[in-house]
C-alpha cells in the first residue's frame, strides 16, 4: 500500500534488505507529525486524533496525541543535534503553556489532572512521554521557556509522583518524570525517593535471560523493550551515569541476544502480548541497544531489523489515507485492542524512533545492512525465564514463540474463564500469524470438555525449557478453568510439552484427573485461504482418527476470515496426547505423517523416531524431561 507522504529514494546498496536510511527515518516522523498535528486544539495543547475514544475519555485522549507525538518530535530533533526544519518544538513549547494553565479546567485546552491509576490514571502514562521528550530537547525547549511556564509544568509533572501507579511498568512513569527533573536542576528529596522506589522494583521484576515480568505476575511481552528496558537504559544513556549503564544495559544486551530472533524476514515482530497497535515500537529496544552500545547485534543487523519493522507496516495499511496511525495492527482490528486504546494510542509507536538518537554518522547508519537473525540460520532457542521457546525457520523467514510461561494473570486474580485472554492463553504464536478473535474457536489451543463445557488456560506454571543443537523444548502445566465459574474438577490438571526441530513441533500433553466422559481438543495455526501458508495437525497418539478443519469467521490481524486444523479425542484419569503441528511457508515440509516412523506412548512419556536420521525424542513427566538423540 502507498505511504501518503514523500519519502527519500532506497538506498540499496547501503541497505540491500530494507532500502531505507536514516533519511526514510526523518521523513516518516515529520510525515506522522505533520498528519497528527492537523488535529490540534488551536492553543497546541491537545491532538485530538480521530476515532474511538478510549475508556479515559476525550480529554486524556487528546493529552496522548500530544505527548506520545512529543516524544517522536523529541528523538527526531535531538538526534539532529536541534536542528528543526519543521519548528515542531515552537508547536511543543505553545501546547504546554496552554495545557498547564489551568488543568484540570473544562475548556478547549487544559489538560487533566494526575490521579491515581484507577480513578484518573491514564495522564501518569502521558507524564512520561512529556518528561522524557523535554528531556531529550532541554537546550532547545525547556531552557527557552518562560519561567512561570517551567514551574507550571513542573507543578503539572509532580503530580505523577504522588499518586499511586498501576502495579506494573506504570513506576516506570513518575521515574521518568523525576529524572527529568533532576535533569534541569529540580530534584529533591521526592524525586529520588521515586527513583527509588522504581529500581527497587525492577530488581524484584527481573527474572534472568534479560526479561522482565510486567509486575509481580507472570506477563512477558513486548513492555520488556518498549519499557522496561528502554526507561532506565535511555534514563542512564541520558544521564551518563555509567553504573546504572552498566547493570541495566548488560540486561538490555541479554534481552536482545534473545529477541533480535522474533522478528520474521518480512520484518514483522512476534504477535504476542498487549498493546499490540503500538506495532513497530516493538523495536525500540533494538535500537535503544545500538544507541547506547549494549547489543550483541552487529549495526548492519540492527538497521535491518529497525528498519524492517518501521516499513513492514507502513508497507501494509498502518497509516489511513490522511497519513494517522489508526488503531489495529495493519488496517484497523478490534480484537488486538483493549479498552485503554483510543485514537492516539498507537502513537507510543514513537518509540521506535528513539534509533534516531544515533548520529548520521553512527555505524547504525553507515554499517551496510546484514540479514537479521531469523535469515542466517534455522535456530531454536529456549529462555527458561519467562518460559518461552522461540522457533525460527531460514526458508520461510517464520519465527514462532511457543508460550509456556506468560500469561498476565496478576497474582491477586482468579483464574475465570471469561477473562481468557488471547494474546496470552493460547500455545503458540508468530510472525505471519495472529490469534483467534474471541467468540471464535481458539487457534493453537488445548482444551478439556467436561459437561459440554471447554476450559481455557489461564494461570501458566513452567517446569522448565532447554535447548540442544537444532532443537529445543519447553513445558509448563496449568488447570483448566470453564465458563460459568471455578475449576469444576479437583485435580483436573494439564501438562503440556513442545519439543521444536526444524520447522516441525512436537505437542504432547498429559491429562491428570479428568473425570469419565471427558472430551479433549487441540487446534493448529489460523491462517487464511489465500495465503502461502501451511498448517496442519497429525495425531500421534490419542486422538480420534483424522483431523478435522474448524472455521474463524472473524479471522485474524492478518486475515479476515481464517481456519485451522483441530483433532478431538477422549480422556479420562490419566491420558497421553501427542501430536505433530507445523507453520510453514508454502510448498511446505510434505506430509506431517512421514515425519515420524515410530511413536512410543504410554502413561509416563512419549518416545517419537524421526524419519531420514532425525533422531530419537523422548518426553517423560514426573517430573518433566525432554532428551533428543
Amino acid at each position: 500500500m502507498s505511504i501518503p507522504f514523500e519519502l527519500p529514494s532506497e538506498d540499496r546498496a547501503s541497505s540491500p534488505c530494507t532500502g531505507w536510511t536514516r533519511a526514510h527515518w526523518e521523513a516518516v516522523a515529520d510525515g506522522l507529525l505533520t498528519a497528527a498535528w492537523r488535529w490540534s486544539t488551536p492553543g497546541g495543547a491537545l491532538l485530538d486524533l480521530p476515532g474511538r475514544p478510549s475508556r479515559s475519555g476525550v480529554r486524556s485522549d487528546g493529552l496522548e496525541g500530544f505527548a506520545r507525538t512529543f516524544l517522536a518530535a523529541g528523538f527526531r530533533v535531538a538526534g539532529a543535534g536541534g536542528d528543526d526544519p519543521h519548528n515542531w518544538l515552537e508547536r511543543y513549547a505553545r501546547g504546554l503553556a496552554s495545557g498547564t494553565r489551568s488543568p484540570g479546567r473544562d475548556d478547549t485546552e487544559s489538560w487533566p489532572l494526575i490521579r491515581d491509576h484507577d480513578v484518573q490514571g491514564q495522564p501518569m502514562v502521558e507524564s512520561a512521554s512529556v518528561a522524557l521528550g523535554l528531556r531529550l530537547t532541554a537546550p532547545w525547549l525547556w531552557k527557552r521557556l518562560d519561567a512561570g511556564v517551567q514551574d507550571r509544568v513542573e507543578e503539572w509533572l509532580r503530580d505523577a509522583l504522588r499518586h499511586v501507579p498501576a502495579p506494573n511498568n506504570w513506576y516506570l512513569f513518575p521515574y521518568t518524570v523525576a529524572g527529568f527533573l533532576e535533569s534541569v536542576g529540580r530534584g529533591d528529596a521526592e524525586t529520588a525517593a521515586v527513583r527509588r522506589r522504581a529500581l527497587d522494583l525492577l530488581e524484584g521484576w527481573y527474572r534472568g535471560d534479560g526479561w522482565y515480568a510486567d509486575g509481580d505476575g507472570r506477563a512477558f511481552d513486548h513492555y520488556n523493550g518498549w519499557a522496561l528496558h528502554l526507561y532506565p537504559v535511555l534514563d542512564a544513556h541520558l544521564a551518563g551515569d555509567t553504573g546504572l549503564l552498566a547493570r541495566y544495559g548488560g540486561r538490555l544486551r541479554e534481552h536482545l541476544d534473545g529477541f533480535g530472533l522474533m522478528f520474521g524476514a518480512d520484518g514483522a515482530p512476534l504477535h504476542f502480548g498487549r498493546s499490540l497497535t503500538y506495532r513497530f515500537a516493538a523495536s525500540a529496544a533494538v535500537g535503544l541497544g545500538a544507541v547506547t552500545g549494549h547489543t550483541p547485534l552487529a549495526p548492519g543487523a540492527s538497521r535491518r531489523l529497525v528498519s524492517g519493522s518501521l516499513r513492514h507496516f507502513l508497507d501494509r495499511g498502518a497509516l489511513t489515507g490522511d497519513g494517522l496511525l489508526g488503531l489495529g495492527w495493519y488496517g484497523p482490528n478490534e480484537a488486538v485492542l483493549q479498552s485503554y486504546s483510543g485514537p492516539s494510542s498507537p502513537y507510543w509507536a514513537s518509540k521506535a524512533f528513539v534509533a534516531l538518537l544515533a548520529p548520521a554518522g553512527h555505524p547504525l547508519w553507515t554499517a551496510t545492512e546484514e540479514p537479521a537473525p531469523v535469515e542466517e540460520a534455522d535456530r531454536v532457542l529456549a529462555l527458561p525465564a519467562p518460559g518461552l521457546l522461540v522457533q525460527a525457520t531460514r526458508g520461510d523467514g517464520i519465527v514462532r514463540l511457543h508460550n509456556h510461561g506468560s500469561d498476565h494473570v496478576r497474582p491477586h486474580e482468579a483464574e475465570a474463564a471469561g477473562a481468557d485472554d488471547p494474546h496470552y492463553g493460547r500455545q503458540a504464536y508468530s510472525t505471519r500469524t495472529g490469534p483467534t478473535a474471541p467468540g471464535n474457536t481458539a487457534d493453537n489451543h488445548f482444551s478439556v470438555e467436561v459437561a459440554g463445557r471447554r476450559s481455557v488456560r489461564r494461570r501458566i506454571h513452567p517446569l522448565g525449557a532447554g535447548h540442544g543443537d537444532g532443537w529445543g523444548w519447553a513445558a509448563s502445566w496449568h488447570r483448566p478453568v470453564f465458563a460459568g465459574g471455578p475449576p469444576m474438577v479437583p485435580g483436573l490438571r494439564v501438562e503440556s510439552v513442545t519439543v521444536a526441530r526444524g520447522p516441525y513441533e512436537l505437542r504432547v500433553h498429559r491429562v491428570v484427573g479428568a473425570p469419565p466422559g471427558a472430551r479433549v481438543t487441540h487446534t493448529g495455526w489460523a491462517t487464511g485461504p489465500e495465503e502461502p501458508l501451511v498448517s496442519a495437525l497429525h495425531g500421534l497418539h490419542g486422538w480420534d482418527p483424522g483431523a478435522g478443519t474448524v472455521r474463524a469467521p472473524q479471522g485474524t490481524a492478518y486475515v479476515p476470515w481464517a481456519s485451522m486444523p483441530r483433532l478431538t479425542g477422549t480422556a479420562e484419569g490419566t491420558s497421553l496426547h501427542v501430536s505433530l503441528a507445523v507453520l510453514t511457508g508454502a510448498p511446505g515440509p510434505g506430509p506431517l505423517a512421514e515425519a515420524v516412523t515410530d511413536v512410543l506412548a504410554d502413561g509416563t512419556g512419549a518416545e517419537v523416531v524421526w524419519t531420514d536420521g532425525g533422531g530419537r525424542t523422548r518426553v517423560s513427566f514426573d517430573p518433566v524431561r525432554v532428551t533428543h538423540e
